[in-house]
């Protein structure tokens, strides 16, 4: 176990599974608000869905140390139990995020690195969506960009998760004054701006969560 003057080298199965754990936990209490931010432009659903499909998601978790394993256990059970554009978006993160990760019990910074890359890019290609669209990927996107600034700058795994959080965070407050321009929320034309997109918050929430969880196990 490190302490706090040891640099964090690797991401272990057990961080990837507690980060699941606090990702079903931290969406189960933000899923009134989560759902509340979906009510002016969506379905008024986003929490309630992600704390059904995440409460399923431990359920249905494989006793296993593959890395890959899990997040494609994670996947398939959030694309058949999610509904909305939410369960296949976040089912096809996960899905890719950890087909290049597939037989590893740990992970380097370069594998963390290739987790959310790779994440980012299926949902671009299943969303057809990129920054600047009022989506997911405003917060996504630039967690993985600081992450590997991060890292290439010589910092370690725990700093570069934390400029992870804090880039996601601000790439959730940046979706107040966008125009939607993908799913229910794009309908609304100038109606959107103005309102901080619930997918957005949910992808913080999922961001931090890894963060807490591999501080949680490395102190």
């Amino acid at each position: 176990m490190a302490n706090a003057n040891t640099p964090l080298q690797v991401v272990t199965a057990a961080m990837i599974r507690r980060w699941i754990e606090e990702m079903a936990s931290v969406l189960a209490e933000n899923r009134a608000c989560l759902s509340e931010l979906d009510s002016p432009i969506g379905d008024a659903d986003h929490g309630n869905n992600m704390e059904r499909g995440f409460r399923a998601v431990l359920a249905t978790l494989p006793e296993t140390e593959d890395i890959g394993a899990l997040l494609k256990g994670v996947a398939m059970t959030l694309i058949s139990r999610v509904g909305g554009a939410a369960g296949p978006l976040y089912g096809t993160f996960f899905l890719e995020a950890g087909k290049p990760l597939a037989g590893k019990t740990e992970l380097t910074p370069e594998d963390v690195v290739q987790l959310f890359e790779n994440g980012v890019t299926g949902i671009r290609k299943r969303g057809r969506s990129d920054t600047g669209m009022k989506t997911m990927l405003d917060a996504l996107v630039p967690a993985a960009d600081a992450l590997r600034s991060t890292l290439a700058e010589g910092g370690d795994l725990a700093a570069a998760l934390k400029a992870a959080t804090d880039a996601a965070e601000a790439g959730m407050k940046g979706t107040i004054p966008m125009l939607a321009q993908r799913g229910r929320a794009s309908y609304l034309g100038e109606r959107s701006v103005g309102h901080q997109d619930p997918g957005a918050t949910s992808s913080y929430l999922i961001v931090r969560a890894l963060g807490d969880a591999v501080e949680g196990i490395s102190r």
